[in-house]
């Protein structure tokens, strides 16, 4: 396989993929933490960080090693990968619409704790079309992962516990932890996906040196 087979912008999309990942992971542990209402452990808000920044670390990485490889089939396919680009800006905002909505409501009818269950729904929902759009099946699964976790809660789970007289929000510690675990996941899977590409590619440009010089 040669070099020109993986392009550059392919790389770094799996490395985009891994910095929103890394992002948005690190902010659903956040919400984890902020409904545990105080027991906000050292521990956990350390291990959330830390996990954060070595998956944006390693996607930064993808981006850097990629600057070796050519953008030849970009070129050639512009007006695709611009459309798909559009699509999604679309898609990113239709999500932060439905979330702000979703907000509105919940806010005004006196329903906050139905918020972060809510909103895993929309976020786990704008995977779906993601996944059509750059063919990445991966996000199918964490799509259908995150509105099952957001449903299993919300069905299950009692809204709040209280444990030794201190009362925790369960709903938003489940959902908060559990989506970030999943985000996590799936930014490390994208990640390994662009270190695959990545050695394909190099590898190819050895074999292309080898066969110039026979």
């Amino acid at each position: 396989m040669s070099q020109t087979t993986i392009p550059r912008a392919a790389v770094r999309g799996t490395a985009s993929g891994g910095i929103f990942m890394a992002f948005f992971g690190t902010l659903w542990a956040g919400i984890g933490i902020r409904g545990m209402q105080g027991w906000e452990f050292p521990v956990l808000i350390t291990l959330s960080l830390l996990i954060g920044v070595i998956l944006f670390i390693s996607a930064i990485a993808l981006i850097k090693n990629s600057r070796q490889l050519t953008n030849e089939v970009i070129k050639k396919d512009g007006d695709r990968w611009r459309k798909k680009n559009r699509w999604f800006g679309i898609i990113f905002s239709l999500e932060g619409l439905f979330i702000a909505i979703a907000a509105f409501i919940c806010v005004s009818t006196n329903h906050l704790n139905l918020f972060v269950p809510v909103m895993a729904l929309i976020v786990g929902a704008h995977f779906f079309p993601l996944a059509s759009l750059f063919q990445v099946p991966i996000y199918y699964i964490t799509g259908t992962l995150l509105c099952l976790l957001a449903t299993i809660v919300m069905l299950t789970f009692p809204v709040k516990i209280t444990i030794s007289d201190h009362q925790i929000m369960a709903w938003w510690v489940s959902v908060g932890f559990g989506s970030a675990l999943i985000l996590w996941g799936t930014g490390v899977i994208v990640c390994l996906r662009g270190f695959r590409l990545l050695s394909m590619a190099q590898s190819g440009a050895e074999n292309n040196k080898v066969s110039t010089r026979l």
